[in-house]
């Protein structure tokens, strides 16, 4: 993991789809996140099972439901002697647990951006995408290994692709009702949970920092379930 420093930074993007607006300046504080998506290998040491369409110990797992992700934190946390962020029977998070959390979704394209303004984490071009992601047009229709492109600046890979990810807060279609301006948790209900960063299957806007998706919590556990979700687990900073 890597220690994400405490900052203020501009969530969303006014020239993007509807569901990134309004712009809002939000604060976050220090958090730990995983360098890459949690891989294949990873998921069945602890899970004792893996879903992946596409099989190798160091791609991201997939085909991985929101309610998957939540039990693979819960586990890792246990597994580690750390307190589980989540309530197995209401799937609450109590963020003041030291346990692993999928990422609230200001927390995810904070360390996204990783203190750019652009809409891509490496700048302005798009056309340099491909040195960092892997999305529709140079992934093949597959995954592959973590750590293969280039990280951000705070040594986050594959944040722009690969696997889209899951954040732990439901999804909305605007920021209008979204929460505060410090450590918004998003919405306190809704029915589907929100997914990040653009996937194999991605175009080159889907895969902008600020781009939203969202689906229901337990999509992906159908027997045809999408091969394009993943997910990568953050922690509380000490002190925080």
């Amino acid at each position: 993991m890597v220690l994400v420093p405490a900052g203020e930074f501009v969530m969303g993007d006014d020239r993007g789809d509807a569901d990134e607006k309004p712009a809002r300046k939000v604060r976050v504080g220090a958090f730990y996140m995983d360098v890459t998506e949690v891989t294949q290998q990873s998921f069945q040491a602890l899970m004792g099972r893996n879903p992946s369409k596409f099989a190798g110990p160091d791609r991201p797992v997939e085909r991985v439901s929101w309610l998957g992700a939540v039990q693979y934190c819960n586990m890792r946390s246990v597994r580690e002697g750390l307190k589980p962020c989540y309530d197995p029977k209401t799937l609450q998070c109590d963020f003041a647990a030291d346990g692993y959390r999928l990422s609230t979704e200001a927390e995810w394209e904070y360390a996204c951006r990783a203190g750019t303004t652009t809409r891509h984490s490496f700048g302005g071009d798009a056309a340099q995408l491909g040195q960092y992601a892997w999305f529709k047009a140079n992934a093949d229709k597959a995954t592959h290994p973590v750590r293969q492109k280039r990280p951000n600046p705070w040594g986050l890979y594959d944040m722009h692709g690969n696997v889209a990810e899951w954040c732990g807060d439901f999804y909305a279609e605007t920021y209008s009702d979204a929460g505060g301006a410090a450590d918004p948790h998003g919405p306190a209900a809704g029915k589907d949970r929100v997914l990040r960063g653009g996937s194999w299957a991605s175009s080159v806007e889907a895969c902008r920092s600020s781009a939203r998706a969202g689906e229901a919590p337990g999509f992906a556990d159908v027997c045809f379930g999408y091969e394009m979700y993943g997910f990568r687990c953050v922690r509380a900073s000490p002190g925080k």
